[in-house]
């Protein structure tokens, strides 16, 4: 069965690919939204993390986590961006038919020209810094298939790190998703990296098929 279109879709039918907006407002491009989501985790180490250790097994972590992060997102931008931050929001473009529900992101940078295109971030618990297993098939299975972020070339995966060291949790998620890790230059300070990836484009869609993976890891746990 085929999905019908819906009322976004009959709205807002030009589908211009994320970064190309970002490259015309400034020259950084996602570079602009990625200092956004690391001020948001400083703010949330600053609020949260100094108080409550999340290390103890709370239940519905990765959500709670996520949930506080957006709005101190939100307060980390001037208003003035060509583009909104929202959680929870829906891909509507790789949807099934319905009844079935469309892909959720956790966070996604909304396009305000055009909220059909989205620059979306997921996140993952790491209990460890060798549990990197659902960490990595999430951009196999979501991200490479443009099921996740298919008008945009890049997107972030958010690690929240309960036990272990980053540098070890990124030399697994290279060693488990076969990938080399590279520091991104805006972020050298940072446990940040990036990936390269060739995805498999559906047929006769003409999403970006170079795509590039950007990983952030929070430290959540006990020091």
């Amino acid at each position: 069965m085929v999905a019908r279109q819906t009322y976004s879709e009959r709205c807002f039918p030009g589908t211009p690919e994320f970064n190309a907006v970002l490259r015309s407002w400034k020259e950084s491009g996602s570079t602009v939204l990625l200092a956004i989501v690391w001020k948001a985790c400083d703010r949330f180490q600053e609020d949260e993390l100094a108080r409550i250790d999340c290390s103890q097994e709370d239940e519905d972590l990765e959500r709670n986590i996520t949930q506080l992060l957006e709005p101190k997102m939100r307060k980390a931008m001037s208003g003035f961006e060509p583009f909104d931050v929202q959680h929870g929001p829906y891909e509507e473009e790789s949807r099934k038919a319905a009844p079935a529900q469309p892909p959720q992101y956790d966070i996604a940078f909304v396009l305000r020209s055009n909220p059909r295109v989205m620059w979306p971030l997921e996140a993952k618990v790491l209990k460890t810094d060798g549990q990197v297993a659902k960490y990595v098939n999430e951009i196999e299975c979501n991200f490479l298939t443009c099921r996740y972020s298919p008008f945009s070339s890049e997107a972030a995966m958010l690690g929240y790190l309960l036990d272990g060291n980053c540098e070890t949790a990124f030399f697994n998620i290279a060693k488990k998703g076969k990938w080399e890790l590279r520091m991104h230059e805006g972020f050298a300070e940072r446990d940040h990296r990036v990936s390269e990836h060739e995805r498999n484009v559906p047929a006769g869609k003409d999403y970006p098929r170079h795509f590039s993976c950007h990983h952030m890891l929070l430290r959540v746990g006990a020091s």
